[in-house]
């Protein structure tokens, strides 16, 4: 018995209709943990090489970790995987809420989704019931909307994943929602479900999972609720979440403001989680078994009407409170729930925004070809560009590319401004003073995403603080001064081990990120859970292994694939920061170099970024290497 899983794999092919169920095989469970591992690991086996994203043939995986569903911190993640649309590489998205715990009390681990519905439809799990349903009635309707209509015909202990119209529209960065403000956000997750034909998945379990030792977790998990409770920012944490973040980015110069065009936002204090707190937060919302609810389901006045949203979280009040420059925390809750009702991960859509208001700016892109004027700070401009990108009407179909895309067909030095790293947006931290930040934007498997390591804190501190003892500070010792090149991937290569063992696990980071909840813990859990005696290293060794698994995979689908699908956009290493904290700092194209000619070096990558034999070999993918040999 596999003690912490539900033991099965569900595969449908929605093209035939076919519903398959096989049990979850040991060694994978054993090698890869489950999460983010069972996705890097089954997307390697079952893609063909040069599969489209688009294309039925491509996979959209949904998979739990073995600490899901438990009675422990933060155990509602869930995680998703494909080929990316936007990059056309490795891709993956977490999420919290109640999706991943039902889907394994139903009596699946994963779920392994291929083929296109030959109508819309959505998939139906109760259980041992599985069945595609006709979806028509919802197909062209929100993400919210249908969410929550589904719920009322279903009954509302249904669990619920959906799409909105930019996923049925196959924007590059369309995403999954769930629970009325969670979402499978980066890497265009939503748009090959659009692709599939699938506009939601309803889960409903009953069932129980077996443990190790019942009375031991039962016993551990009430300590490690007691723990988290006890740390010294728990306090100060739940209130405002992940938005009270935003002075002290701010503060330290790594705010993005107009496009990246700077790294400091004088109206911060009208979009930062003060103002959450004050002037929009109803309630806290928390995901599944969580003792620090981040999420903040507020009500927005406006002069469009007023709106019911989940947030704005740290990553929307950064990319379309400072990057469009919007003036209001009501503002960007509306743009937020623009994103949510049409399916647009708020990060790239956001981006996507600012590239074409700067275009507008520079005179690159007419009134004309947009439709009308498009200007920072205006929040008319702003749902003008959200609405047509999701439509794919217009200069929405330009847009819906993503900027990589769209500033290659534009031309006239737009490239230079597209911020991305491998085709993904840009997220919250503007970093031409952070060499740490950096790198960790540069490596990252899926593209210019913060999550796989925020490296900040290094830069700034010189050390993996938590972001509360961060904050705690103060002003003065936030301030950052030239920071020194060199000596950085070590610190990174740690964090991109550590975060994504989270998603692996099936756990929110949150709790080790925010309050400096110590990851030993994590190991004495995955015992009582699993029955299986793994140390903290051990865990790591598997994380690295999925680590280079994913860089492979890139090498193996994205020709070309190497050191220059690393580089960020070329106003990072060209215009100096013009105002603000870090005023006149960049780091050149030499810089770059350094910071990955270290971190190659240290992963065992050869100079152009792909991963050795020996590497390969030393971290258990031997047929992973033979298997880019003979590419």
């Amino acid at each position: 018995m596999l003690f912490g899983y539900a033991g099965t794999i569900l595969e449908v092919d929605l093209t035939a209709g076919r519903i398959e169920k096989t049990p979850l095989p040991e060694n994978l469970a054993a090698d890869y943990i489950g999460g983010r591992g069972f996705v890097a690991r089954l997307l390697w086996d079952k893609i063909t090489r040069k599969t489209d994203p688009f294309s039925p043939q491509n996979l959209l995986i949904i998979a739990t970790g073995p600490l899901s569903g438990h009675l422990l911190p933060a155990s509602g993640k869930t995680h998703f995987g494909t080929k990316s649309p936007a990059t056309g590489g490795y891709a993956d998205a977490n999420m919290g809420g109640h999706f991943g715990p039902a889907l394994k009390y139903a009596g699946y681990d994963v779920l392994l989704l291929t083929g296109r519905a030959p109508q819309p439809s959505y998939l139906f799990i109760e259980d041992d019931t599985v069945e595609l349903r006709p979806a028509e009635a919802w197909w062209g309707q929100g993400a919210l909307i249908t969410e929550a209509t589904l719920k009322k015909e279903l009954g509302d202990t249904f669990k619920i994943i959906t799409i909105g119209p930019a996923g049925e529209n196959r924007v590059r960065f369309a995403c999954i929602s769930h629970d009325f403000g969670r979402q499978a956000g980066r890497t265009g997750i939503g748009a090959v479900m659009g692709a599939k034909n699938l506009k939601a998945v309803a889960v409903k379990g009953t069932g129980g999972l077996p443990v190790f030792d019942i009375d031991g977790l039962y016993e551990k998990g009430r300590s490690a609720f007691e723990k988290v409770r006890a740390k010294p920012g728990f306090a100060g944490w739940t209130p405002e979440g992940t938005a009270g973040i935003t002075d002290w980015v701010n503060e330290v110069g790594a705010f993005p403001t107009r496009n990246f065009q700077t790294s400091f936002f004088p109206g911060y204090q009208n979009i930062n989680g003060k103002a959450v707190v004050k002037r929009l937060k109803i309630t806290d919302k928390g995901c599944s078994c969580c003792p620090t609810p981040c999420g903040k389901y507020g009500r927005a006045k406006t002069g469009r009407g007023d709106v019911y949203v989940e947030g704005p979280e740290y990553e929307s009040i950064a990319i379309l409170g400072g990057d469009c420059t919007l003036g209001s925390i009501e503002e960007v809750a509306f743009a937020n729930y623009v994103c949510d009702e049409l399916g647009l991960d708020t990060i790239s859509a956001g981006g996507v925004a600012a590239w074409a208001m700067e275009c507008f700016e520079k005179g690159i892109l007419s009134a004309e070809q947009i439709g009308r004027p498009v200007r920072f700070g205006d929040l008319e401009s702003l749902v003008y560009l959200l609405k047509k990108t999701a439509a794919r009407e217009g200069i929405g179909d330009l847009l819906a590319e993503g900027v990589m895309r769209a500033s290659a067909q534009v031309g006239r030095g737009s490239e230079s401004f597209a911020i991305h790293v491998k085709g993904l947006e840009w997220t919250g931290y503007e970093s031409r003073n952070a060499p740490g930040m950096m790198l960790a934007y540069m490596t990252a498997d899926v593209g210019a995403h913060h999550n796989r390591a925020w490296a900040l804190g290094h830069d700034v501190a010189g050390s993996a603080a938590s972001v509360h003892d961060l904050i705690s500070a103060g002003r003065d010792s936030g301030k950052m001064a030239k920071s020194r090149v060199g000596g950085q991937a070590e610190s990174v290569i740690a964090l991109q081990h550590i975060r994504p063992l989270f998603d692996c696990l099936g756990v929110c980071r949150l709790q080790y990120m925010e309050l400096g909840f110590e990851v030993e813990h994590y190991e004495e859990l995955f015992f009582l859970v699993t029955g299986r005696k793994m140390s903290w290293d051990d865990l790591l060794a598997v994380s690295e292994r999925i680590w280079h698994l994913t860089r492979a995979f890139s090498v193996r689908e994205v020709d070309g694939f190497g050191r220059k699908s690393d580089y960020p956009p070329p106003r990072f290493s060209r215009e100096p920061v013009p105002d603000g904290p870090n005023e006149g700092h960049f780091l050149s194209i030499q810089e770059l170099d350094m910071l990955l000619d270290e971190y190659y070096a240290a992963r065992g990558w050869d100079q152009n970024g792909i991963p050795t034999k020996e590497t390969l070999r030393r971290v258990g993918l031997a047929d992973v290497a033979e298997a880019l040999a003979r590419r």
